[in-house]
């Protein structure tokens, strides 16, 4: 794999729309942004109004919208799919009730074989992490070995994500065809500028 890997950029936990949306907006006006994720961790009336605005922001940028396991709220605001944070037990699920077309992702923290069970029921990426140590009780960090043998032996896309540096984007982009970014900027006064310094 020799192309860049490309920029996957989650909203922050629990965020509200009315203070997120320029910054939103902001962010994607100044780097090529692959998917949003919206991530969980608010009540479903906010994240249905997080889910409009968002869609609204990424759409007119021709960029896919994916939310954190709410398969309803992703079918009645016109998402183009679910992120699940589970692994490969809802892949099949998600699947029938979405359809064809509707984007899947799982996250399958530092497991192989999670990773494999969840491609073949179907989803179309697999997420790994964290990459880097955290305190957040994620687990231990996913080694590049995983990514480098995924990215070798398996053609279903790959991401990268959690407690991300500049150097470990550096060092996993040979292996990787997103890096999910989010808590890393949102917790800054400046995305925008913590974004460009992470991704360069």
């Amino acid at each position: 794999m020799t192309e860049a890997p490309q920029l996957y950029l989650m909203t922050p936990a629990g965020a509200q729309a009315s203070a997120l949306g320029p910054l939103l907006a902001e962010v994607m006006d100044r780097f090529p942004v692959a998917c949003l994720r919206i991530r969980g961790g608010a009540e479903e009336d906010d994240l249905g109004r997080l889910a409009d605005l968002a869609r609204e922001i990424a759409h007119a940028r021709d960029v896919a919208v994916v939310i954190d396991d709410h398969l309803r709220l992703a079918q009645r605001h016109g998402l183009d799919g679910v992120h699940l944070t589970d692994g490969a037990r809802g892949v099949r699920a998600a699947r029938k009730e979405l359809g064809p077309d509707a984007i899947i992702g799982a996250y399958c923290g530092a497991s192989r074989h999670d990773g494999m069970s969840a491609g073949e029921a179907g989803a179309d990426y697999i997420s790994f992490g964290p990459v880097g140590e955290t305190a957040l009780g994620r687990g231990a960090p996913a080694p590049f070995e995983l990514f480098e043998w995924w990215s070798e032996m398996i053609e279903i896309p790959i991401v990268a994500e959690g407690a991300l540096s500049r150097e470990l984007i550096q060092d996993i982009s040979a292996a990787c065809d997103f890096i999910a970014i989010g808590p890393e900027i949102w917790s800054e006064d400046d995305p925008v500028a913590a974004l460009s310094a992470i991704w360069g």
